[in-house]
């Protein structure tokens, strides 16, 4: 007999979630003194360059910004007037912010719905063999995809058919066409993304008794696939909007290589000027757009559900261990371990301008950059500050996880927030208060990263506390500490760091956004975002700089699904068997 689940405290959730909510404001609206920066000599900078910041035009500036009241009453000034629906007036350019927001707004949801549709035909195109043949699934093709940079496919798809072919413009937003290059770039990585959560989960459902019994009452196979997919989808939407709120954060890299005025851009744009009343209305915006786009998805999540099954917490079977040969994650682990290896005994800062851009040699076997340097060189170091700041993220993200699965009400509201802010908008918030750099980037993406994970701890945690091993613990007299440490935790923890290892490869790819913004890593740091972005120049003449860490990414993430599977098929394999909720 199953003892009833520990449920959460109900408020603890709306608590934290108010605390967290106020504490990014908060943040945004202390970002000048928080960064220990003059914010009347940036405004300076960014209204006139070629004024002297002389003490009587900050103290002018200061006056007119009302600075000189102190952070306090500037924040509850700019607090009074949004209740008022007033965002304050630009620093920079005068003019009100609200419009600009708005504008901005507007453009990002029209990119986002367009690229969410790309992502939707992307994965059916992927679930659609699954659907078919009932037990394949995408797994690394499709991580692979998911793991491509959106600033990637941004900039070849601008070269190619922009540029080379002249089908589409390459810049602003006039019009359809502007929408679909940008609108490809982000729906690619999102549609790998979704189409490999479903197509993992579609094999366990077309298992269950149901099918069998539908298909011998001689029901089609296209009424079959219909009512799988509808089983699949309720418990996979919240990620779906996760996804959603995934393509604002790579909207900012998009819109900045298109130069689309979208409200991610904005941001952006406002954190370098230190433009505090833009950038706390775009913020705010983006915060806005993930808390509504998590509410929908609870909605459409119980809408789909019905009553009768909403009541019941319906929930996805575990998914069917896909069968991974051990050669696939070695011989990819080979690869990268070779390339990283081979690179790190090559100097990455050595310049050499007579052979700038040369191609593939036996001399530079991935070629040179701008200034000559080997680019194999610079793929090998630079995969300690990518690869390896992403393990210390993943690992810290697990710590934090396994921790809070114990708190799942007082996580679950400062998860609502985090999962509405994507990893470059925090980084930008971070940049500005301790300034870009790998340290920065890496503080931002760990304090994000964390929900997935403890939401699953969580789930595990409730789930091994009412089975019925540890309730005959209970009755022999076997003390708490010996029941966490034997059984809670090694059950919980093993299925957890999969999940884990299966987040490294996005980890660091919003890592490498970042570096790629300049909000990571500075020159000439080898990491591979900041290599994307010092080759997005020359990738028409030189697109071996460019490929060669978007390649390196997409091994990571094959290599991190392949790994994580393999060792799933030898935990549940006979002899074997994986303890409750693994």
């Amino acid at each position: 007999m199953r003892l009833p689940a520990r449920r959460p405290w109900p408020g603890a959730a709306g608590t934290t979630r108010s605390l967290s909510l106020l504490a990014v404001v908060a943040a945004v609206g202390l970002l000048p003194w928080l960064s220990g920066r003059d914010p009347a000599l940036s405004v300076l900078r960014a209204r006139s360059a070629e004024q002297e910041p002389t003490r009587e035009a900050l103290d002018a500036i200061r006056r007119d910004l009302g600075l000189d009241a102190g952070p306090l009453s500037l924040l509850g000034g700019w607090a009074a007037g949004l209740v008022r629906g007033d965002l304050g007036i630009s620093w920079v350019s005068g003019t009100d912010v609200g419009p600009s927001v708005l504008a901005g707004l507007q453009v990002s949801l029209a990119l986002m719905g367009a690229a969410f549709g790309v992502a939707v035909l992307l994965g059916v195109v992927l679930v659609a063999p699954v659907l078919v043949r009932g037990r394949t699934s995408a797994g690394a093709g499709a991580a692979m995809l998911a793991a491509v940079p959106e600033f990637l496919l941004a900039t070849v798809g601008l070269l190619v058919c922009g540029v080379w072919l002249g089908w589409l413009p390459t810049s602003g937003w006039d019009g359809p066409s502007s929408m679909v290059l940008p609108a490809v770039a982000l729906g690619v990585p999102a549609g790998g993304l979704l189409g490999r959560l479903v197509a993992d989960a579609l094999p366990a459902v077309l298992e269950e008794r149901w099918v069998e019994l539908w298909r011998g009452a001689g029901v089609s196979r296209a009424r079959v696939s219909a009512a799988a997919l509808r089983r699949v989808l309720p418990p996979l939407v919240p990620q779906f909007g996760m996804a959603a709120v995934g393509l604002t954060g790579g909207a900012v890299a998009v819109e900045t290589v298109f130069a689309v005025p979208g409200i991610g851009r904005t941001a952006l744009g406002a954190a370098k000027s230190q433009d505090l009343p833009l950038l706390q209305g775009a913020v705010l915006a983006l915060l806005l757009l993930g808390l509504v786009t998590g509410a929908l998805s609870a909605l459409v999540r119980r809408r789909l559900l019905g009553p009768a099954l909403r009541d019941a917490s319906l929930s996805l079977p575990p998914p069917l261990p896909v069968r991974v040969h051990p050669a696939i994650p070695l011989t990819l682990a080979a690869l990268l371990a070779t390339a990283i290896g081979w690179g790190l005994l090559r100097d990455p800062y050595a310049v050499n301008t007579a052979v700038r851009l040369a191609p593939p040699s036996w001399a530079h076997p991935l070629g040179t950059d701008g200034l000559g340097r080997d680019v194999l060189a610079r793929l090998g170091h630079g995969a300690a500050s990518t690869v390896g700041t992403a393990a210390a993220v993943c690992l810290l993200s697990l710590i934090l996880s396994l921790a809070l699965g114990f708190l799942p009400g007082v996580a679950a509201g400062a998860a609502d927030i985090a999962n509405a802010l994507p990893p470059v908008i925090v980084g930008i918030l971070v940049a500005a208060v301790a300034g870009p750099g790998t340290g920065g980037a890496a503080f931002a993406v760990a304090l994000i990263s964390w929900p997935p994970l403890a939401a699953h701890a969580a789930a595990l945690v409730q789930e091994v506390r009412a089975s019925g091993f540890l309730t005959a613990q209970r009755a022999i007299g076997a003390p708490p500490s010996w029941i966490l440490t034997r059984h809670v935790l090694p059950t919980v923890a093993a299925p957890v760091a999969r999940h884990a290892l299966l987040r490294l490869p996005g980890i660091a790819l919003a890592l490498a956004s970042l570096g790629f913004l300049g909000l990571g890593a500075q020159p000439p740091a080898p990491e591979w975002g900041l290599l994307l972005d010092e080759s997005r120049a020359y990738v028409e003449r030189a697109p071996w700089a460019a490929l060669s860490p978007a390649i390196a990414l997409a091994l990571l993430a094959g290599l991190a699904v392949s790994g994580a599977a393999y060792a799933q098929g030898v935990a549940r394999t006979p002899g074997k068997e994986a303890p409750v909720g693994v």
